[in-house]
């Protein structure tokens, strides 16, 4: 008897919530670096810091964000809000329900990239700000990581913000 209640009591639980909602909330530290240090970072909405920096941000959310400094060209990063693995379990473990509730509030996405860690290029240089990993190895140059996501974050930000000149596609 104790061991159906139990199973009943997880049960309901389970249907009331997502697990991504529970375990890793709507939002996510983000961190943000750039070499050298001391740059002007600001995302959309308004947050803003000087790097290296770490904000709170929405998991759910495409997001832009700004990098300024002196004697360096500016640079814009897109951020894109990516659906996590942790939807696939809700779906197996909790039903539609949990995965319903995760991906409504973004409790299950990730933002990428993350951390960003971006390498500036100086003024007048020619050079390509550059998107390193966390090793300080070269992911790709941030003018390709923003094409890649462009026509996606587009759709939440906008065209103008995500520089994005095409049309969306028949459905969306």
């Amino acid at each position: 008897m104790k061991k159906e209640l139990a199973l009943l009591a997880l049960a309901a639980g389970l249907s009331t919530g997502g697990c991504a909602t529970v375990l890793n909330g709507t939002n996510i530290d983000y961190s943000t670096e750039t070499s050298p240090t001391g740059a002007d970072v600001v995302f959309l909405g308004g947050l803003s810091c000087t790097s290296p920096c770490q904000l709170e941000m929405r998991r759910g959310s495409d997001t832009r964000v700004d990098i300024t400094k002196d004697g360096y060209e500016p640079v814009y990063v897109l951020i894109q809000s990516r659906l996590g693995g942790s939807t696939f379990g809700n779906i197996l473990l909790g039903g539609g329900i949990g995965a319903a509730i995760d991906g409504g509030n973004g409790a299950s996405n990730f933002l990428a990239p993350r951390p960003l860690i971006v390498k500036l290029a100086p003024l007048g240089s020619g050079e390509p700000a550059l998107l390193l990993d966390k090793d300080g190895a070269v992911v790709s140059t941030v003018d390709e990581h923003n094409d890649q996501v462009r026509a996606d974050v587009a759709k939440t930000i906008g065209n103008d913000l995500a520089e994005y000149e095409g049309k969306p596609e028949a459905g969306e």
